[in-house]
């Protein structure tokens, strides 16, 4: 009999490439796992609300967003690690008297200032053109209408301070890293290189503490599950903590160096079927 594992898998650069198309082996181990009695959880950057239903009907026993902000056990929401009001404030304005596009992310919505919605699409069509041409084997997200992301960006509305996690800065300014960080980092924790098409012009902030490592360690204090016995397999930047707290820190092949660093070990890329062959390694499938 083998003992059941838990396994964290993140989204963007993991289970899919760039954001629009989920590798079929990944979607297999997945639920191959689940049917062998493990637990596997989503561990992303995004919030619950751009977790669209090509990815929520892969089926997974719970699910940790906004980059640690939220988790779910099931459907049911269990953590909330949300910022107090005069932090979002203070955020929201150093952003505007800066000029950058950003948005921020509730359990629920997506607050985007007016400048985000052309960024994706410019973003998300040059991605289609890509894809295009490379043939690959894979589950779309999108299928033949606009990235559902973009509907959520469309919708510019008063910014709300209540119940924020997280907040994604982006801008054609490749210094705004290190002035988010400058002008941020004493309360916030900020990183970059989600959006790796935009490098050092774009990242996210969460509270100080606040990441998917210490999220998952309360999420497995809550299930009596011990991290020893924890997957983590991540890619950017935003996974490093989870690679740190996890019994097993697996990168893909597709990840960074700096990245890869922090892991235990490195399995494939993306459509190299890395996430069924970490699976396979560990006995999960």
């Amino acid at each position: 009999m083998i003992s059941p594992r838990i396994a964290f898998v993140d989204v963007d650069g993991t289970l899919m490439e760039t954001g629009s198309v989920i590798a079929e082996s990944a979607i297999a181990a997945v639920r191959a796992a689940r049917h062998n009695g493990h637990l596997v959880y989503l561990s992303t950057g995004r919030a619950s609300v751009e977790i669209y239903p090509a990815i929520r009907d892969i089926g997974f026993d719970g699910f940790i967003s906004s980059g640690g902000g939220f988790a779910e056990i099931g459907d049911e929401l269990v953590i909330e690690r949300t910022m107090p009001e005069a932090a979002v404030a203070r955020m929201i304005s150093f952003y505007e008297e800066s000029g950058y596009d950003f948005y921020l992310q509730s359990f629920d919505e997506l607050y985007p200032s007016p400048g985000v919605h052309d960024r994706f699409a410019e973003y998300y069509a040059s991605d289609e053109k890509r894809k295009a041409g490379a043939g690959y084997a894979t589950a779309s997200v999108t299928g033949a209408v606009a990235h559902p992301a973009l509907k959520a960006f469309v919708d510019v509305r008063p910014f709300s301070v209540t119940g924020i996690a997280k907040s994604v800065f982006l801008a054609g300014d490749l210094r705004a890293y290190d002035r988010v960080s400058d002008a941020l980092s004493g309360d916030f924790h900020v990183i970059t290189g989600t959006i790796p098409h935009m490098g050092r012009g774009s990242g996210e902030v969460t509270l100080n503490g606040v990441n998917k490592g210490s999220t998952i360690l309360r999420l497995l204090d809550r299930l009596g599950l011990d991290a020893a016995s924890a997957l983590g397999i991540g890619d950017s930047s935003n996974d490093i903590e989870m690679l740190q707290v996890c019994g097993v820190g697996i990168a893909m092949g597709n990840a960074s160096d700096a990245v890869k660093a922090y892991a235990d070990e490195v399995t494939t890329s993306v459509q190299g079927d890395g996430v069924w062959n970490a699976f396979r390694r560990h006995g999960l499938i």
